[in-house]
């Protein structure tokens, strides 16, 4: 059902500016880069994240432009995130469902 509704958000316009409820940025962004530590755009973010809580700022809102390129959960198909996984040949609901998994002992 995530994997469903998050599918969804990846329909949206790349513009489409995202209000979360939450500030785990920091924490996601640690995470992520354990999958896909060669990721530019997400080690790019990363740094920015680092800057901006540093100073107490929020990191939100974002984009679904910068999600897609550097959320883990919306990049299933990633190649490197699947050798991580070591799961070339999984449907991306496998690999989702192995993600979420991860993050929950993370």
């Amino acid at each position: 059902m995530m994997w469903q509704s998050l599918s969804k958000l990846m329909t949206l316009a790349d513009s489409m500016r995202v209000y979360c409820g939450h500030e785990y940025t920091l924490n996601n962004g640690r995470f992520a880069l354990t999958l896909e530590p060669g990721n530019v755009d997400l080690d790019a973010r990363m740094r920015d994240i680092e800057t901006l809580r540093t100073s107490d700022s929020p990191t939100i809102p974002t984009t679904i432009g910068l999600e897609k390129r550097t959320n883990p959960f919306l990049r299933p198909q990633s190649p490197e995130i699947r050798r991580t996984l070591n799961m070339p040949d999984a449907t991306d609901v496998a690999v989702f469902a192995e993600m979420r998994a991860r993050k929950d002992r993370f």
